[in-house]
């Protein structure tokens, strides 16, 4: 995707979804926002700045051991960090409801046709 700029998540999301086909790169990523959302609220409540270094380093160690160490490719948080938050969010929502490997299906559905 580093060839072509995206301009909205609703174009990023796709390109999301087949980074993260891969279930268990999903579950390490619902793992890591999690944790981090939980580390995030021990900051919050405790006033404790040593979460706030916490947050990132769970957070992001368990989605990027999932990219470079599981699905081998590079997170797009290097390229579009806000959006990549976002589909953090957006796929522990699916993945919570059970409809992500129904998204992902599609997606690769989608992509198979276009080739």
């Amino acid at each position: 995707m580093a060839e072509k700029t995206v301009k909205s998540f609703a174009e990023f999301w796709p390109f999301y979804v087949l980074e993260h086909a891969n279930p268990l790169n999903r579950r390490l990523h619902a793992y890591g926002t999690v944790l981090g959302v939980v580390v995030a609220a021990g900051l919050v409540f405790s006033g404790n700045g040593a979460f706030a270094l916490l947050t990132p380093a769970i957070g992001y160690g368990f989605a990027w051991f999932g990219h470079f160490v599981v699905q081998k490719n590079r997170p797009a948080t290097f390229t579009y960090p806000l959006w990549s938050l976002a589909g953090d969010f957006k796929m522990l929502g699916l993945m919570i409801t059970g409809k992500m490997d129904g998204v992902v299906a599609d997606v690769l559905q989608a992509k198979s046709a276009r080739h």
